[in-house]
């Protein structure tokens, strides 16, 4: 078996998150600003793709190396042993990007690295006229970083919260990465209840029952690295056959998710079907002040309107006073918010337990956490 680096990317505030996600895998790792790097073989970076819920890309380290000319990134480039990752026949477009480094331009910096990799190739495989590139994808990309450059390869595809599940979404939909985390920051576990009160599409009632029943998210899609040599088809078989015994459908859960709007209600109802989980989910149409519950000791996580546009601010603030007001009555209850709203806390009514910057998109917000009393220990 080879070992491979693999880096997990991460969305800025996550890396922590993504971190204690791939030690729960069993990896060590080496938590970094956007990113998680660990050591593993063919299998750990199947199952990294499988199961890391808040992780953006699985990518391997071809190699890194200080490049301040053209002829260096030539050169290096050409060192490493591409012909261990790439088939004959392989396709390989080359991505690239480029920060605070002499060689800024990052076509050029991409054709060179293709051309490298071309030369190496054709050495390696005694071809005299030219690649094919007709079968498998492997997109390689170049980061160079003050003037160290990394070259890396893709082995997911479409990015990670792409869990295949979302049919249909809403005007500002939180990508499924994020909403897993949300509910992992929240410290939620199943037997607790649950409630989303600005469900939109459902997408973090549905990541947190699919964390309640332990089901991968990974299982319902496909990653381009299983068209790749390096990792066999019976790894992925043996990857989605784990993820199958681990997951617990017999879990029971309290899941709810409330919107203003019944389209929206209707749409999450049906991606909630498409993620598999039938009804395991309640979707109801409600607003927020007409919230009300006999239940102790559940977890509310919420991801309101930011009231981003001027017109929007004061029917937004009314909105964060109801909420402090109608969810104040359940003491033993955890709440947390998203919201890049920085008043939010004055129209809220009520100081935060803690406060956590992440990046919903390119979109700076808090994560307020209002932690409830704890339960009694039985």
């Amino acid at each position: 078996m080879t070992n491979y680096t693999i880096i997990a990317t991460s969305a800025m505030g996550l890396e922590a998150v993504v971190g204690q996600e791939v030690k729960d895998l069993g990896y060590e790792c080496q938590v970094e600003n956007g990113r998680v790097i660990f050591k593993g073989d063919e299998t750990a970076i199947a199952r990294a793709n499988m199961w890391l819920r808040t992780a953006d890309r699985i990518k391997i380290l071809v190699g890194s190396f200080k490049a301040f000319t053209f002829d260096e990134l030539f050169e290096k480039t050409k060192a490493l042993p591409w012909e261990h990752y790439l088939p004959e026949t392989a396709e390989f477009p080359v991505q690239g990007k480029s920060v605070k480094s002499k060689l800024y331009s990052v076509s050029d910096c991409q054709s060179i690295v293709k051309k490298a990799i071309v030369e190496r190739l054709k050495k390696s495989y005694r071809i005299t006229n030219w690649l094919e590139e007709s079968g498998p994808l492997v997109k390689v990309e170049i980061a160079i970083t003050k003037d160290k450059a990394e070259l890396l390869l893709d082995t997911s595809g479409a990015g990670l919260h792409k869990r295949g599940y979302r049919i249909e979404q809403g005007e500002a939909p939180l990508k499924e990465t994020l909403a897993a985390a949300l509910v992992k920051l929240s410290r939620w576990s199943p037997e607790r209840p649950f409630v989303d009160p600005f469900t939109g599409s459902g997408t973090i009632a549905i990541e947190a029952a699919l964390i309640g029943q332990n089901i991968a998210p990974g299982f319902n899609r496909e990653f381009l690295a299983e068209e790749w040599p390096i990792i066999q088809p019976a790894t992925w078989d043996q990857v989605r056959e784990e993820a199958e015994s681990l997951a617990n459908y017999d879990q029971p859960l309290d899941i709810l998710g409330t919107d203003i709007d019944h389209r929206m209600i209707k749409i999450a109802s049906e991606n909630s079907m498409e993620a598999g989980l039938g009804d395991l989910v309640t979707f109801k149409q409600m607003q927020v002040r007409d919230f009300t519950t006999d239940k102790q000791y559940g977890v509310i996580v919420g991801n309101p309107p930011y009231g981003e546009r001027l017109s929007d601010r004061k029917a937004v603030e009314l909105m964060y006073k109801e909420m402090g007001e109608v969810f104040s009555n359940y003491p033993t209850w955890s709440k947390y918010f998203l919201t890049s709203y920085e008043e939010f806390e004055q129209a809220y009514g009520t100081p935060a337990t803690k406060r956590r910057k992440l990046f919903n998109g390119f979109i700076k917000t808090d994560y307020y956490q209002y932690w409830g009393e704890r339960p009694p220990r039985n």
